[in-house]
């Protein structure tokens, strides 16, 4: 005979119950939350200007080497999920924000610290004056981007010469690989509003109180103005009339250890918390939802 327990000693603890997220893994919409840093080199233009814009003259090598020495860092620091631009003594970070988990925000947040940190230590160890970064958060939209028809048509009698036995397999390998494109676009930068703020506010420079080799953060990615974690020297009302642009950015002097939850870290938002925040709407996903009949 089993042994069972009567109603009233057995267990009364409650089942937990997993909240699912207010969006599917799969959802698109149109308008993807972003992020994008824009770092730039301080200085770099009085550095060039010495030697007249001229790449023989000798002021110019140390211009020159500084150059290479911050796009191999940021080389360095670039993957699948941190992709990078790098534009002379500038430079792009960016990646869409997930619907799901704050855990993309952080990732985003320690790598772009990560390599600011790095670029930092490189340029005061050679008596540079260091870069600037800005973190912005922002909307972007989906695009289909124009097709670059010289390269498609290369490519293809590649694939046509193999097919039909003309060429190896190694030898279509290394002509494909270097086929030069006519056309550039990188399609997560185009109508990408995160990245225009991010560069805008960066170009403000001291005058709008961004002053000196800092990391200033979008305070639109944190669930509460300052996290725990998180040490903020400060906070910069940041507007620009012209464009009627305003947000609110943070000095990070530094992050400390960050307690985590699957999906979830303490004080950072995902992002759709991050679209309420910037639409003072909390019904921006129904809106969200609308944009894709």
């Amino acid at each position: 005979m089993t042994n069972r327990l009567p109603k009233s000693r057995r267990s009364t603890k409650a089942k937990t119950v997993r909240q699912e997220p207010a969006v599917g893994m799969r959802t698109k919409f149109p308008y993807q939350v972003a992020v994008t840093c824009w770092i730039d080199l301080l200085g770099y233009g009085d550095l060039i200007a010495a030697s007249n814009f001229n790449p023989l003259h000798p002021k110019a090598t140390r211009a020159v080497e500084r150059l290479e020495e911050f796009h191999a860092i940021v080389a360095k620091h670039s993957d699948r999920n941190f992709r990078t631009l790098v534009m002379n003594d500038g430079a792009a970070v960016y990646r869409d924000l997930s619907y799901r988990s704050s855990s993309v925000t952080f990732d985003f947040l320690i790598r772009a610290w990560r390599l600011f940190q790095d670029l930092k230590l490189h340029e005061q160890e050679r008596g540079f004056p260091g870069p600037r970064l800005v973190l912005a958060a922002g909307f972007r939209l989906r695009r289909h981007v124009q097709v670059d028809k010289q390269r498609a048509s290369h490519l293809e009698s590649v694939l046509t010469r193999f097919r039909n036995g003309e060429i190896g397999s190694e030898e279509a390998i290394r002509e494909a690989s270097t086929i030069r494109k006519s056309f550039d676009v990188v399609p997560e930068l185009q109508a990408n509003f995160a990245f225009t703020k991010a560069y805008v506010e960066e170009s403000s420079g001291s005058k709008a109180g961004l002053a000196g080799g800092n990391f200033f953060v979008d305070l639109a990615i944190f669930a509460q103005a300052r996290p725990d974690w998180l040490n903020i020297d400060g906070v910069v009302n940041w507007r620009f009339e012209r464009l009627n642009m305003a947000a609110s950015f943070g000095k990070v002097v530094g992050i400390g250890i960050v307690p985590q939850e699957p999906g979830k870290v303490p004080g950072m938002s995902n992002a759709l918390e991050v679209a309420q925040y910037l639409t003072q709407d909390k019904d921006v996903l129904a809106k969200l939802r609308e944009s894709r009949r």
